[in-house]
């Protein structure tokens, strides 16, 4: 990552998410300290990460087309100010209220960090354009910057949490608000001055840019089907997040401390999987995808087996590296069959598509611990998550395979590679 854009963006995005662990844990003590009730924190959880999914592709819709120059440092601008008043009002608390804001916030960081998925993709293409590289070259670059972008997320992943849980701990949840608004500051001025502006279709309406990405979508039946697998196959992943306490607390009767044993293994294996990634620059990304959904698979076979805390942390490590692995995957993909100017459009979907599944899988998980046991709920999301990674290596070995070795440098050309190389579904 040489260039000091990229280098920007990877800062801004790992402050970022830096920031959110200590909002998200700040929120979550302080509203169940206010409520006492789960289900509260439920639609906090609810609220701030699935609900703004369905606003933003039209956000990053219409950053795209304003003719302003600071819209995406606005943004984070926006998150500060809200956060603020989240901070505030946990003075004077107010349950409805602080939904409303976070839900606001929610929509505004899934917007943030789609535009910023969109443009260190295209800072790296267009660097290694400069310098004459072909076009595998810079797909190649693509995935560089991705996998930045993943150890970023997964190194917070781990750290975020202990440190947040610090801060809240010693100083109060408003204490470590004011400091995930440090860290949207921080953001917004790191990326002030990036434009995320696309110039193609210039003028176009917001809706209008939105029937764009659809149309590309419903034209690629690969991505098309693709996406859709990818859903299901979250919606699985999601599913175990819910089970792990009680199998933990009550299975393994482990504690809290082996709960938080079992994250902290799971946080570190997102690491190494991020890291991994980063080095199999080489390896098609349709096995990457699959051999990251199957290690979750087995992760969670494993869990639904394990008998102690001790095989537990190895199979949690496991699934960390799926994570690791699976979602920068994902990204990779999409980029690769989607023309530049729909980049931002299509990271807005794509990062609705990882929100939208948490509504779906946190009951789910709930509901299959309720009638069954952690151990057979374990058992039935690992095996759904395993017959989705047949799936995806189905949906992506063909289509990829083209895609990959395109060299007529057109990324529509590349799509329409990719939606050639699998029958309509």
């Amino acid at each position: 990552m040489s260039s000091p854009r990229l280098r920007k963006i990877i800062v801004a995005y790992t402050v970022n998410r830096m920031g959110t662990w200590f909002g998200l844990l700040a929120l979550v003590i302080a509203v169940y300290d206010h409520t006492h009730n789960a289900l509260a924190v439920a639609a906090l959880l609810f609220v701030g990460q699935a609900l703004p999914a369905f606003a933003v592709p039209a956000i990053v819709a219409r950053v795209e087309a304003s003719r302003g120059h600071s819209e995406l440092a606005a943004l984070y601008a926006f998150e500060a100010v809200v956060t603020a008043g989240l901070a505030v009002l946990l003075w004077h608390f107010s349950l409805p209220a602080v939904l409303v804001l976070v839900t606001l916030d929610g929509a505004a960081a899934l917007a943030a960090s789609a535009l910023l998925r969109a443009e260190v993709a295209r800072a790296a293409r267009e660097e290694m354009a400069a310098s004459g590289a072909s076009e595998d070259s810079r797909h190649e670059a693509e995935r560089k910057a991705n996998a930045a972008l993943n150890i970023g997320f997964s190194t917070t992943f781990v750290v975020g949490p202990a440190l947040g849980g610090v801060v809240v701990a010693a100083a109060g949840a408003s204490t470590a608000l004011f400091i995930d608004v440090g860290s949207f500051v921080t953001c917004a001025a790191l990326v002030l001055d990036l434009h995320p502006q696309v110039e193609t279709a210039s003028g176009d309406s917001v809706r209008e840019r939105l029937r764009s990405a659809w149309r590309h979508i419903s034209d690629t039946p690969s991505l098309r089907a693709l996406l859709l697998a990818e859903a299901i196959a979250y919606i699985f992943i999601e599913t175990g997040a819910p089970i792990e306490v009680p199998f933990v607390k009550v299975t393994l009767n482990a504690g809290d401390r082996g709960l938080g044993l079992i994250l902290a293994m799971w946080g570190v294996g997102a690491v190494l999987g991020s890291i991994g990634f980063a080095r199999l620059i080489k390896r098609p990304l349709g096995e990457m995808l699959g051999a990251g959904t199957l290690a979750i698979a087995v992760a969670y076979l494993g869990l639904a087996a394990a008998r102690s805390l001790e095989l537990a942390c190895v199979a949690a490590l496991v699934g960390g590296i799926g994570n690791g692995l699976q979602w920068p995957s994902m990204i990779s993909i999409v980029q690769m069959v989607t023309p530049e100017h729909l980049q931002g459009r299509m990271m807005g979907a794509v990062e609705s598509l990882g929100a939208l599944p948490i509504a779906i899988g946190l009951p789910l998980g709930g509901l299959l611990v309720a009638v069954s046991s952690p151990r057979t709920a374990f058992a039935i999301v690992g095996a759904g998550a395993g017959v989705m990674t047949v799936v995806l290596l189905r949906l992506t070995r063909r289509s990829l395979g083209r895609a990959a070795h395109s060299d007529d440098g057109e990324s529509h050309a590349v799509a329409k590679a990719g939606a050639d190389a699998l029958p309509e579904s």
